[in-house]
């Protein structure tokens, strides 16, 4: 019989990432589309605050949408705070929320803790206020992390990574703990204008010691992660191209062993839902 405090969660096989407050101004029918599009989840990112307001409207106007935070900092959204709100979206949207949790980025931090030690000590308080391993999952790049992501959450929320990293974090934390990782995509054939879009959104990465240190594992020289970025950094995490060659590069992970890909399409908020809409066949979404 399978042990329910360990299922793995189901988001489907693709789910769309994107700041919190971009989620915010998209209408029912936008969310709707995006629902039956056949995208399983919208993962939020940027930090949001405690209080996770924006996540009932957004469950609201849909019905088996969920939602996931990528990710909840642990150093600016208080623990307990972060549980109440846990509790209070799953008493009205059982099963449709699920709670990523991580620890942000050294050079933003003043008082900044081991990331092991702090991510350790918050899964402590999250468990003391009764929010199920199941349920949360953990921002994850480097081995010891991933590893408490398998132990102590139902799994792994890896940002701004490769296929290669995918499997290498499979392997680490074994078959049964969830693996979501995020990709970036540019939908165009054009690949100057993908790379500058690319390293726009990449600017502030190439100055955090976390990434720069899992790129280099990943085989990334000095020379490559020198800003702007080379074009082949650039190019292996950003996907563009045709909707095609996009889909079948987000693919890769779901064959590195990802049980869900959340898709960061790099375009306007009112570009979102088409380009999206076009992905969704090649990705065999529908």
């Amino acid at each position: 019989m399978t042990d329910i405090t360990r299922a793995k969660p189901d988001l489907g096989s693709f789910g769309v990432f994107g700041h919190y407050s971009q989620f915010q101004p998209l209408s029912a029918e936008q969310l709707q589309e995006i629902e039956a599009l056949g995208y399983g989840a919208i993962w939020a990112g940027g930090s949001p605050p405690a209080e996770l307001d924006w996540v009932e409207p957004i469950l609201e106007k849909t019905t088996n949408l969920q939602v996931a935070t990528g990710i909840v900092n642990i150093w600016t959204a208080d623990a307990g705070a972060v549980a109440e709100s846990f509790h209070r979206i799953d008493a009205a949207y059982p099963g449709r929320f699920l709670l990523g949790i991580g620890v942000g980025h050294r050079e933003a931090i003043g008082e900044y803790r081991k990331p092991l030690d702090a991510l350790t000590d918050y899964l402590d308080k999250l468990d003391e206020h009764g929010v199920p391993e199941h349920r949360r999952v953990v921002a994850a790049l480097g081995p010891k992390v991933l590893q408490l992501s398998a132990e102590r959450a139902a799994g792994a929320h890896p940002y701004l990574t490769t296929p290669e990293h995918t499997a290498q974090a499979r392997e680490i934390i074994g078959p049964d703990a969830f693996l979501a990782p995020e990709h970036k995509v540019v939908l165009t054939t054009d690949n100057e204008k993908a790379r500058a879009v690319g390293r726009k959104a990449l600017d502030l990465y190439l100055g955090l010691t976390n990434y720069l240190n899992n790129f280099k594992r990943l085989g990334f020289t000095d020379a490559d992660l020198a800003k702007p970025g080379s074009d082949a950094f650039i190019d292996a995490v950003v996907a563009h191209g045709t909707v095609d060659e996009v889909a079948a590069r987000l693919k890769e992970h779901r064959e590195a062993g990802a049980d869900h890909v959340p898709v960061q399409v790099l375009t306007s908020p009112d570009k979102l839902v088409p380009a999206l809409a076009e992905l969704a066949g090649p990705l065999g979404l529908k």
